[in-house]
């Protein structure tokens, strides 16, 4: 499934789609890193609680950014659609945290990684599973 997707990403009827999901989620990940730099670095929060924080604020982001974008010929478009979409994506995402934050804490308390790469790769990782959960449930196979 990894590589399949991987050569969508090149060729094939999904490649547009999953081209822009990947440039919203370099955004999103752009902004979860400084938020949770911010957060930990700055403000000195437990780098879990600043992760969790920055996840959540990243959310909404991408929801707002993909649904404009990434999945717009299945666009949320009235105000109770988007907030449902907006529930629906919260899950999808939400289920991904655990999976985000069980690895930023593996990666930095059993290996050499501070909190920032760390992270980067806690984000990788759970963004193929967004992906998948978020064009098959939230916009429903767009």
């Amino acid at each position: 499934m990894v590589r399949s997707s991987l050569r969508a990403l090149v060729s094939g009827p999904l490649a547009p789609q999953l081209r822009r999901f990947v440039a919203v989620g370099i955004v999103a990940a752009t902004v979860q890193m400084l938020l949770l730099w911010l957060f930990v670095d700055v403000a000195t929060l437990n780098y879990l609680l600043g992760a969790l924080v920055a996840i959540e604020v990243t959310i909404v982001l991408s929801y707002v950014l993909n649904n404009a974008w990434t999945f717009r010929c299945a666009q949320k478009t009235g105000v109770g659609e988007y907030l449902y979409g907006l529930l629906k994506t919260n899950v999808v995402r939400g289920s991904a945290i655990p999976i985000q934050l069980a690895l930023l804490y593996g990666l930095v308390e059993w290996s050499a990684l501070t909190h920032l790469p760390a992270n980067a790769v806690a984000i990788l990782v759970s963004g193929v599973y967004r992906y998948v959960l978020d064009a098959r449930w939230t916009w429903r196979g767009a």
